[in-house]
């Protein structure tokens, strides 16, 4: 209900500057605010301010990540993919459920960039800048071919693995790790990837 206020007030008013955040519950039920209530939300739109004329004519545009930098990022992704032999899909179905193709994104955990890398695992991975384009999907596709080795071939783990380390999946005797953020972004993950 909040995402229909949150449009409606793109049409009335005059000036508007929202960020829109998505959160997947444990029954896979799928929530939108401009206000995220807790760190599992993640923004997957960032609007510009834009302005209406007097006539009601739009001025500006909104800019959506997951439409607009999909078509900017796709040759980055595509030749990196092939780079490191990873499916360009799944590299997509990743930054999709990361960032939704947003470059500048930030975590509330401090994961940066199209693939939301840490600050270990880009070290790990040779990255320096993780808010470079370029350098995070080098190392996020590194990272998620090296993962995809290690649980080779179980797709599902090195997924998991993405989103909570690879520790944990060890942890749990090589299984999904029995949290629910976890659990939902394997699920998400996988469904864009076999689309």
């Amino acid at each position: 209900m909040r995402i229909a206020v949150i449009l409606l007030t793109l049409f009335l008013s005059n000036e508007v500057v929202a960020d829109i955040y998505k959160f997947t519950d444990n029954d896979g039920r799928v929530y939108y605010t401009d206000e995220p209530r807790h760190s599992l939300y993640t923004r997957i739109i960032k609007t510009k301010a834009f302005r209406y004329s007097n006539s009601n004519q739009f001025t500006g545009k909104v800019h959506t990540y997951s439409g607009i930098n999909k078509k900017r990022f796709a040759d980055l992704i595509e030749q990196t993919a092939n780079r490191y032999q990873v499916d360009a899909k799944l590299v997509h179905a990743v930054i999709q459920t990361e960032s939704a193709y947003n470059s500048s994104a930030l975590s509330p955990a401090g994961a940066v960039g199209l693939m939301q890398l840490m600050p270990g695992t880009a070290r790990r991975f040779g990255v320096t800048d993780r808010n470079d384009p370029d350098q995070n999907v080098d190392g996020g596709t590194r990272y998620l071919k090296h993962l995809i080795n290690m649980f080779n071939p179980n797709l599902d783990l090195a997924v998991a693995a993405y989103n909570a380390g690879e520790n944990a999946v060890i942890k749990y005797n090589n299984s999904i790790p029995p949290y629910p953020e976890t659990q939902n972004y394997v699920k998400q993950v996988l469904a864009l990837y076999n689309q």
